[in-house]
């Protein structure tokens, strides 16, 4: 029987079995997928803790990549075969074979491998989402994107760059800062023994960023505000480091009328065209080399507490996958 990581309670990295399931026929609108690769990403995190709750027990993971095995009934643009992709969605990754609504799968281009396309996905879709959607960016905008090192950093700064963006990056190491400099960033902050807001101002001549991408949460909010110019946009779109504490929302005001949202990538892709869109922008990009995937680390799927462990101490860099 094909295996898979399943918790029957949050916590720890210890709290994920390794465990024999079944796997049947697809329903009708469902793929049956067998996996090449599976993506590591922060929010497994926060639903193996319980911060986002899931239905317990649960098979974590967002993202894989794989082939299909067999379509359901009324599934008319997937055939067995096909070699596919996908993120988002409910959860369910950690495994090496599942059904799903073939609705969220998406056909990998054939210069796209498995191990690259579970990389890419919920990071590049995320991305894509982030600098085509939510705000916007223009050649001639400077961003900041935080954790610029990390899974979707290195991507979102390639993106930025490409699109004729000043980009500014933070770092906790030096190592990380040559990474992201070799990814796209044109100016590096060391966010361990810099001020951020301050360094913003300086290389933007005083003015502030456009937007602010920013991941990390409760650590770097205050700051992310204090890095825009007026009318800028505050994307909080992750919380690696916590939630970010309850504020009143006159202090945007008071920072210069600045915007800020908490977007996800399931109200981005929520329909069908918006996801194909968004595949569509983030495959063109990868297969034409502006976006190169870095994957940094691999890890087989029984060993994922340690790939857990290793994320959550913040000793990864780029995409993390799990090999079934």
């Amino acid at each position: 029987m094909p295996v898979a990581i399943r918790i029957h309670q949050t916590g720890g990295p210890d709290a994920m079995q390794l465990e024999e399931v079944s796997v049947g026929d697809p329903a009708p609108g469902e793929a049956r997928v067998r996996h090449g690769a599976v993506g590591l990403n922060f929010i497994d995190i926060y639903h193996r803790t319980g911060l986002y709750p899931l239905p317990l027990p649960a098979v974590l993971g967002l993202e894989g990549a794989g082939v299909v095995e067999a379509v359901g009934e009324g599934v008319a643009d997937l055939r067995a075969g096909d070699r596919v992709a996908y993120a988002g969605g409910s959860a369910g990754a950690y495994c090496q074979v599942r059904c799903m609504p073939a609705g969220r799968l998406l056909k990998l281009p054939d210069s796209i491998g498995f191990n690259t396309g579970a990389a890419m996905m919920l990071q590049g879709l995320t991305s894509a989402y982030l600098l085509r959607r939510t705000y916007r960016v223009q050649a001639g905008d400077a961003v900041l994107i935080h954790a610029a090192a990390g899974g979707v950093g290195l991507i979102a700064c390639q993106w930025a760059k490409a699109l004729g963006a000043t980009v500014i990056g933070t770092v906790s190491s030096e190592a990380k800062a040559e990474l992201a400099s070799a990814h796209g960033c044109d100016h590096i902050i060391r966010y361990t023994r810099e001020d951020v807001a301050k360094k913003v101002r300086e290389i933007t001549g005083g003015e502030g960023v456009a937007a602010v991408y920013d991941g990390v949460g409760k650590d770097t909010f205050t700051g992310s505000l204090d890095s825009l110019r007026v009318r800028g946009m505050m994307v909080s779109f992750g919380n690696a480091s916590g939630p970010v504490a309850p504020f009143d929302p006159l202090l945007l005001s008071q920072k210069g009328s600045l915007f800020i949202t908490r977007p996800t990538l399931a109200h981005y892709t929520a329909h069908r065209d918006e996801l194909l869109d968004l595949g569509g922008e983030l495959f063109d990009m990868v297969t034409a080399g502006k976006v190169k995937i870095e994957v940094r680390q691999t890890y087989a799927l029984a060993d994922v507490a340690a790939a857990h462990r290793d994320l959550e101490a913040r000793r990864t860099t780029g995409s993390t996958i799990l090999i079934p």
